[in-house]
């Protein structure tokens, strides 16, 4: 699926995204309770970098818990940054936020960042080289040592865990509430437009990118959340 295919996708679901996911909300809090763990240590004022950011979910959590951070939120969908933002609004951290319509290339070029977050995105970048460029990027807009927290389906589909991990996953999507066509919809993507790796080969394109050693923090069915640090530059 190309990346405006995914772009309309999310468009047209903006609105009513949040509601139609509210369901696994547990999956989503216990990775944010844990991101909190990650980023402890940064600075009062860190800068935090948030790639493909949604509605803003993990902002919102940061935002009401570190009161001197600030945040740049990257999403190629319209609709969607206008969610995050309203939510900003609401939430009352707006000004601290900045919120870029695009992707992370077209991101004016500005000081270094502190941390980043990227949480299921590169997942749709289904060429290995282009998915480690994908990181390479995030990693050239970070200061040294920064910290990225990432997140991506992954698995091995050719084991047989897959097959019945993925029935344990569609199963919860049915408690969530989402229809059949959805779910039959979502075993398609899977198959076809989402590149779902082993969990070691995930890390090793996240290395590939730019990053040092990176550590497995989070698994939640097939969810899986790596935090790195940027590798210090090759000496010439």
């Amino acid at each position: 699926m190309r990346s405006d295919e995914i772009k309309d996708i999310f468009d047209q679901q903006a609105s009513s995204y949040d509601e139609r996911w509210a369901r696994t909300a547990p999956i989503r809090d216990a990775l944010h309770f844990l991101l909190e763990a990650v980023f402890a240590e940064l600075p009062a004022n860190a800068r935090v970098l948030c790639i493909g950011a949604g509605t803003g979910e993990e902002i919102a959590y940061l935002a009401k818990r570190f009161p001197g951070w600030t945040f740049t939120a990257v999403e190629p969908s319209g609709p969607m940054l206008a969610v995050c933002r309203d939510k900003a609004i609401k939430g009352g951290y707006a000004e601290r936020c900045h919120f870029h319509e695009g992707y992370l290339q077209s991101l004016p070029e500005q000081a270094a960042f502190d941390a980043a977050t990227c949480f299921l995105v590169s997942q749709f970048i289904l060429e290995r080289d282009a998915r480690a460029d994908f990181f390479r990027a995030i990693a050239a807009r970070l200061g040294p040592d920064a910290l990225l927290a990432s997140s991506d389906l992954a698995s091995d589909v050719c084991s047989p865990h897959y097959e019945a991990l993925l029935e344990t996953w569609l199963n919860m999507m049915v408690i969530a509430g989402i229809p059949a066509a959805g779910l039959e919809q979502m075993r398609a993507a899977y198959a076809r437009d989402v590149a779902v790796l082993p969990r070691e080969q995930v890390a090793a394109i996240i290395e590939a990118g730019g990053f040092a050693n990176p550590v497995l923090f989070y698994q939640a069915g097939l969810i899986h959340a790596w935090y790195s640090r940027r590798a210090a530059p090759d000496a010439p």
